[in-house]
């Protein structure tokens, strides 16, 4: 929970009272402030005057659906950022995989667990304050920097470049590090939680056993219950829970690799790693949503040894040129309908080989371009075609340093107004 003074807000929308008051009662003994809705449509209404801090949504209700009333909350900019959270007894995991798709950020599966729904909205609730909370220092980090920029505008290149890598490796650094205490958390109570419940369910199956007939106090409670559906619901849940883990450890594992700092000396290190890391950080970029399909990756590896050399600034490198095709087909797409982009997909693709005593990386894309005479300045001192505010914050001036100057590289650009452009780097072995 949030640190203020204020208990965090939860509304639950359901049209079954019965769901309202358990889980109501459940959230109000954990200090946490309850709001009710028992329909998508009064959802959606009571949303416009105070937005709460996380969304307990039923997916079966008369009128609009929850899976509706999610898509509706996310096309919303006041409500896309509320995490959303589904109950519902459905046990197909298509809809499972609808609700994600459409925004959701976790379920809870009907009948309730009252620890775990705690359980789970105590975690969503620290993460979107985690979230707030690296949102701000990010705002304030750039705002600072910004203004820092326009002071030393005339500065020593590489100033420039220690800096701004040295503040996003320690902010990647520490957005790791706040992900593995709780994941950590998580990851070793797990397999206890299968155990133990594996445990009940043999006690249960003793019961069964020693007692075939319970009475029918039992049998209805079974019935209703639906034990047999629970025995096999279970583990899938767990399994669920185990694959999100190892997901959160591998975006983990990224950040860190990405915000890897630099030494004093040149390390062994594999670019395949720092690629599939940048690609990482960039996967939301690259998603589908209501405006463009996904952009499709193309990566064709080569096997490649080792390279002694500064990791961090290659890190660097990777991300901003991948960070620029993203750009590059966001800008050809600009105007354009979701069918039209469809029909016209603009993709990327990495490639890598090593070549005698040489490393090549190639990355192209196939966006907007480049007119001869910016082809010509892109990797001039300062120079940009970026509006203040955007982009990776890393010039080509400084990407083409960090490859002929720290590595006895070479850097070279191809690129065709309203084609596309590639990189292609050679690194010696």
């Amino acid at each position: 929970m949030s640190s203020n003074t204020h208990p965090e807000t939860i509304l639950i929308v359901d049209d079954n009272p019965n769901n309202l008051d358990v889980l109501s009662e459940a959230l109000a003994l954990a200090d946490l402030d309850v709001a009710v809705a028992t329909s998508g449509e009064a959802a959606l209404k009571q949303l416009k005057y105070v937005p709460p801090s996380l969304i307990l949504l039923d997916v079966m209700m008369p009128g609009i659906n929850g899976f509706e009333t999610c898509e509706r909350l996310k096309a919303d900019p006041r409500t896309q950022d509320i995490p959303i959270i589904f109950m519902t007894a459905l046990a197909d995991p298509i809809d499972k995989v609808r609700g994600f798709s459409l925004g959701a950020v976790d379920y809870i599966t009907k009948p309730f667990q009252q620890e775990e729904v705690l359980a789970r909205v105590r975690t969503h609730l620290k993460l979107r304050q985690l979230t707030q909370t690296l949102e701000q220092q990010v705002a304030d980090r750039t705002a600072a920097l910004s203004q820092s920029l326009q002071d030393l505008k005339q500065a020593h290149i590489q100033l420039i470049n220690s800096e701004k890598m040295s503040m996003l490796g320690n902010l990647m650094a520490g957005v790791a590090h706040e992900i593995n205490n709780p994941v950590g958390c998580l990851n070793g109570n797990i397999d206890p939680a299968r155990n133990y419940i594996e445990d009940l369910l043999r006690l249960i199956d003793l019961y069964e056993a020693h007692f075939s007939d319970p009475g029918l106090t039992i049998t209805e409670a079974i019935e209703e219950m639906d034990l047999d559906y629970i025995r096999e619901d279970l583990p899938k849940l767990l399994d669920s829970m185990s694959l999100g883990i190892n997901r959160i450890k591998e975006i983990s594992a990224s950040l860190r690799t990405f915000a890897r700092a630099d030494t004093d000396e040149k390390i062994n290190f594999d670019l395949h790693e720092g690629l599939n890391s940048a690609l990482l950080i960039l996967r939301h970029r690259l998603k589908a949503n209501e405006h463009h399909p996904p952009i499709e990756v193309i990566t064709d590896y080569g096997s490649l040894p080792l390279l002694s050399c500064f990791p961090g600034q290659l890190n660097q490198v990777f991300i901003n040129l991948l960070a620029n095709a993203v750009d590059a087909i966001d800008e050809v797409n600009r105007g354009k309908t979701f069918t039209e982009i469809q029909a016209d997909p603009r993709g990327i693709t990495v490639r890598t080989a090593a070549a005698e005593d040489q490393i090549v990386i190639v990355i192209g894309d196939q966006g907007s371009g480049m007119a001869p005479e910016v082809q010509a300045r892109i990797f001039d001192h300062l120079f940009t075609t970026k509006a203040v505010g955007l982009g990776t914050g890393l010039g080509l001036s400084i990407v083409h340093q960090i490859i002929v100057e720290r590595h006895g590289g070479t850097i070279a650009c191809a690129s065709e107004l309203g084609k596309g452009t590639t990189f292609t780097i050679t690194l010696p072995i």
